[in-house]
């Protein structure tokens, strides 16, 4: 194989890996009977990750739409699993935290998460599974110009 198809296969493995890991979540998440979409699902996973955040950072973070984020927090706040407040610092802005209510839910969503991650890794020894993480979180950092290096995340993956 010539070194030009070579580059081209990593863009290719990346991105079918992602899509296949998203496929197998929606089907767990879907299948979980959990009360809510695969796609509230990520939404609540993005806000315990940001913790405290406005909206625009939750849709930033899940490379979608602001309005589209908005229909998901808005069925999530009715559902009570969410809160959003004036951000203190731009009045036009929301802040969005997770409600103690949530905490059994976003359990449930790892717990399925978790199956997702040990299918896609299976064959992998932790240490191949860390540097597996380890490189695509560089690869990630390198997209948005971090250049310094990273710090140290034993939870991965």
């Amino acid at each position: 194989m010539d070194k030009e198809a070579d580059i081209h296969r990593l863009g290719f493995l990346v991105t079918d890996g992602a899509r296949l890991l998203r496929a197998a979540f929606e089907r767990r998440i879907a299948d979980a009977g959990l009360g809510i979409t695969p796609a509230e699902a990520r939404t609540l996973l993005n806000i315990h990750a940001l913790k405290d955040c406005r909206q625009l950072d939750i849709a930033a973070r899940m490379g979608i739409e602001p309005m589209t984020v908005c229909a998901f927090l808005d069925k999530l706040q009715a559902l009570g699993l969410i809160e959003r407040q004036p951000d203190p610092a731009d009045r036009r802005a929301k802040r969005v935290t997770l409600t103690p209510s949530c905490a059994p839910l976003i359990l449930a969503i790892r717990k399925e998460l978790d199956s997702v991650i040990l299918k896609a890794t299976t064959g992998m020894g932790s240490d191949e599974a860390l540097l597996l993480c380890r490189l695509l979180e560089r690869m990630n950092a390198s997209f948005q110009g971090e250049t310094a290096p990273l710090p140290e995340t034993p939870e991965c993956p």
